[in-house]
């Protein structure tokens, strides 16, 4: 399967609620018609995520398709030009971000309904070979985070790599997502050696600091 994601921004002055509305009510039936969509989920920031300010993202979407072609083909048609044309009335093209990714199952397990979504917006650390970059988040990294126990699914989505033959750099390499029974089972997890471990690993391969994260809800629009 070929996933394509989109990282959305509300307009500016829009309530969190009124995109979330407006995203999940009108735009979900608009782009569901996609031709040869086959899975379409929408993640939706929790809103007790804007306690401390705005978020670097308000959602993301996540398509799938049979090919890369079969997604060229979809997004070549009047269809998706209306997907297009009515997401820009609600969103901030300028933060707008399409990713390409190849998705790699870190734990296979079943995702909680309702289920907690967090996602991280991963970079390589600087200075660090890409090739190196991508093999230590998914050979080294992804089995010592697999450990958590209260983490239910993790999936890392690596951008592809022609994406890199663009003329600027993408903006972000990849994507981590993890899936949870709730929100305490998060923070309980943050309280593990397990964690304490993992996160010991991350300047082997990512930037100083923290990632900049969303916490979600996803709402499956296509099966």
């Amino acid at each position: 399967m070929f996933k394509i994601v989109t990282l959305y921004k509300r307009k500016p002055g829009m309530e969190v609620e009124a995109f979330q509305s407006r995203w999940l009510d009108k735009h979900s039936l608009i782009a569901s018609r996609t031709p040869g969509l086959r899975r379409y989920v929408q993640s939706h920031a929790l809103p007790q995520g804007y306690k401390k300010g705005e978020l670097i993202y308000d959602g993301i979407s996540e398509m799938w398709f049979d090919s890369e072609q079969a997604c060229k083909d979809a997004f070549a048609t009047d269809a998706y030009a209306k997907v297009l044309q009515d997401a820009a009335s609600f969103t901030d093209q300028s933060k707008t971000v399409v990713m390409t990714v190849d998705v790699h199952v870190i734990k296979d397990g079943s995702i909680p309904m309702p289920a907690v979504k967090n996602i991280e917006f991963v970079n390589q650390r600087p200075g660090m070979d890409l090739q190196a970059f991508r093999r230590y988040w998914k050979e080294v990294h992804g089995p010592i985070a697999s450990k958590i126990d209260v983490l239910q699914r993790y999936e890392q989505n690596h951008l592809r790599l022609q994406e890199y033959d663009a003329p600027t750099r993408p903006v972000f390499d990849g994507l981590a997502i993890t899936w949870f029974h709730s929100t305490a089972d998060m923070k309980k997890g943050a309280t593990t050696e397990a964690y304490a471990i993992t996160r010991a690993d991350e300047p082997h391969f990512l930037p100083d600091g923290h990632l900049p994260i969303i916490v979600a809800t996803e709402h499956v629009i296509v099966r």
